[in-house]
């Protein structure tokens, strides 16, 4: 599990970026970024093959904890108005 976490560590700011990268060059909607985060994380840690001791399933896990917590690390940092009740007028 340490393996896994450590790995996770690792691969977490990698996928932020990739993230970010996908923001300003495709549109996606807001909603979907998370899952796309997730996918990314999950894809990059089955391409981690040659960097990593790890089975094929411990690195998808990785990856897929390093996909999660990339978006929460964004979230975390970036500074956001109003609240999730607010309504908007159109």
């Amino acid at each position: 599990m340490e393996q896994v976490l450590s790995f996770a560590t690792v691969l977490t700011p990698i996928v932020s970026a990739l993230v970010q990268l996908v923001k300003k060059t495709v549109t996606v909607k807001k909603n979907y970024l998370p899952l796309g985060s997730f996918l990314i994380g999950i894809v990059l840690g089955i391409l981690a093959y040659p960097f990593a001791d790890l089975a094929l399933v411990p690195r998808i896990w990785a990856g897929g904890v390093a996909g999660l917590a990339a978006t929460g690390l964004f979230e975390l940092v970036t500074k956001r108005e109003g609240s999730s009740k607010d309504k908007k007028i159109s």
